[in-house]
């Protein structure tokens, strides 16, 4: 068997590389998790946004038909007018 002097430095270098390469992996996994919940938050709070505008439409609609007719062709006639420029 030969005695290898390196094999002790670069043991000892390939073992913090490891535990580098394991923080970085844990903290990317942290990362990911976070950023995951987040947008779990964030369409939970567009679904409920959206249910609100929703209700508050067929509202708009049964009261005030007209005024609301007004505003769609309004809101349409900017938006066109958007789009071509």
């Amino acid at each position: 068997m030969k005695n290898n002097p390196q094999a002790g430095p670069s043991g000892s270098a390939e073992r913090t590389a490891n535990e580098m390469t394991d923080r970085v992996a844990a903290q990317v996994e942290s990362a990911v998790s976070d950023l995951a919940q987040r947008g779990r938050e964030a369409s939970r709070s567009v679904r409920e946004v959206t249910d609100n505008f929703s209700t508050a439409l067929d509202r708009s609609l049964e009261r005030q038909p007209m005024t609301t007719l007004a505003l769609a062709v309004g809101v349409g006639f900017i938006l066109g007018a958007l789009w071509k420029a």
